[in-house]
């Protein structure tokens, strides 16, 4: 994560967005981009197409499956790059749609007053993903952390952080 750390603060845990929000989604690009190629090649056998005729096809097809694949990388990309962590001392969002973009938002643990997970339908519950809504004191009112896996142990790291951080601010 692209993230500077003050000084005194570590990392308890990093998370992202659950799987299901990616693979899918690479499996309709790929389909959406090599069928038309697999119709293509298949259509100038059939069609017996020469010369020109077949290099115009094989043109189109190679520029659709790259544009798809652009797409794909760009999918992949803001997946890996839609990052959450939490540290002793902050909660931090951090996204990247593509490489000339970023948005990071913090809160202070401290700032960080309700809780809650949020996990509806068949499929959260069975693949165990959900969001985790976090209300604050600070200038972003709710930090939402969506379709991450396991957020029930990702809110119980998020609570241990907070009260280990009101107690080190107490003992001030």
């Amino acid at each position: 994560m692209a993230v500077q750390l003050q000084e005194g603060e570590f990392p308890v845990l990093e998370c992202r967005r659950h799987w299901i929000y990616l693979w899918p989604l690479m499996a309709l690009y790929a389909m959406v981009a090599l069928a038309p190629v697999a119709l293509a090649v298949v259509l100038v056998g059939l069609l017996d197409l020469g010369g020109n005729g077949r290099l115009a096809v094989y043109a189109l097809a190679a520029l659709w499956a790259a544009y798809w694949g652009v797409r794909a990388y760009f999918g992949w990309y803001r997946y890996r790059h839609d990052q959450w962590l939490i540290t002793n001392q902050r909660l931090v969002d951090s996204q990247r749609r593509h490489w000339f973009h970023q948005e990071v938002a913090s809160a202070d643990l401290v700032d960080v007053q309700d809780t809650s997970v949020e996990r509806e339908g068949v499929l959260e519950t069975v693949l165990n993903y959900g969001d985790l809504v976090c209300q604050t004191a600070g200038q972003q009112l709710n930090f939402v952390l969506h379709g991450i896996p396991d957020p029930v142990s990702v809110l119980t790291a998020l609570d241990r952080a907070r009260d280990q951080a009101r107690r080190e601010v107490q003992s001030r």
